[in-house]
């Protein structure tokens, strides 16, 4: 692993932490509804937005910076395939092949009705 991949890979997983995080913190839309229909501002419950806050800001920044590192990790990775990397084959390539032989049954007698239950006429076929 290169540094660089290594670099994009840690600020990936830590903006997905930060992201979680500022996520979890955020006051909800739902949150207001039923304080609304008791204090008289019916306006918030049909979702007047009104500005937006520094989370909410934040999020949207740090959502942008996680589209980013991964876009560039798939670059990355894309581009510095080696010959013998793991998704060159496919996982049925990697298979081996199935013996070919087939194991010896013997045939049956023209005449005979070995699957036959006794006291049918399955052996009573014209000929």
């Amino acid at each position: 692993m290169n540094a660089m991949e290594f670099f994009l890979l840690m600020l990936h997983i830590g903006v997905a932490v930060a992201i979680c995080g500022l996520v979890l913190l955020q006051h909800g839309k739902g949150a207001d509804m039923g304080a609304a229909f008791g204090s008289g501002s019916a306006g918030s419950v049909f979702g007047s937005a009104g500005s937006s806050n520094f989370l909410s800001h934040s999020t949207a920044i740090l959502a942008s910076v996680f589209f980013l590192t991964s876009v560039g990790l798939t670059w990355y990775a894309s581009a510095n395939r080696s010959p013998s990397a793991v998704m060159d084959k496919s996982v049925l390539d990697r298979v081996p092949p199935p013996a070919t032989k087939a194991p010896d049954v013997p045939a049956a007698p023209a005449g005979t009705t070995e699957g036959a239950a006794p006291g049918s006429k399955a052996g009573d076929v014209p000929k």
